[in-house]
């Protein structure tokens, strides 16, 4: 029997824009992070909102929706114990408690597809709230 419509093996689409946009805060530094979120008519996953280089933590923190789930990289800077710069790569997959059943399912079942689109990062964080991606979260990680 074949299946109809969006079945979970095959996830959501990801749009050229959010794989090129990816790239530009890869390679370019052209950003600090990019959220992405699913377009359900579209059935891809899109760029929601970009931040510039000068955006700190705390702004990409507050621009993720209180009850909604989110996907995003974050261009994580820091000075190794050993005094080197350093810049790690988080992709973090929002999923506040709060947020509706059906979102939490879509974006569980679209994650590992569209991370694979996202070549080069380092280090995932899975969130149901803000503490557990909090800063420190990442210090952690990231050392």
């Amino acid at each position: 029997m074949a299946f109809r419509g969006g079945n979970a093996s095959s996830g959501m689409g990801v749009d050229e824009h959010s794989k090129s946009t990816f790239l530009e805060l890869q390679r370019k530094k052209v950003y600090r992070y990019v959220i992405f979120k699913i377009d359900e008519k579209k059935k891809e996953v899109v760029v929601e909102k970009t931040g510039g280089p000068a955006e700190s933590y705390s702004d990409f923190v507050a621009s993720m929706p209180e009850n909604d789930c989110r996907y995003a990289v974050y261009d994580f800077d820091f000075v190794t114990s050993e005094n080197c710069q350093k810049s790690k790569i988080f992709f973090i997959a929002w999923s506040p408690s709060v947020s509706r059943i059906r979102a939490k399912m879509l974006y569980a079942t679209s994650k590992d597809r569209f991370r694979r689109e996202l070549e080069g990062i380092h280090y995932e964080i899975q969130a149901t709230d803000r503490s557990e991606m909090d800063l420190d979260v990442l210090r952690e990680r990231a050392n």
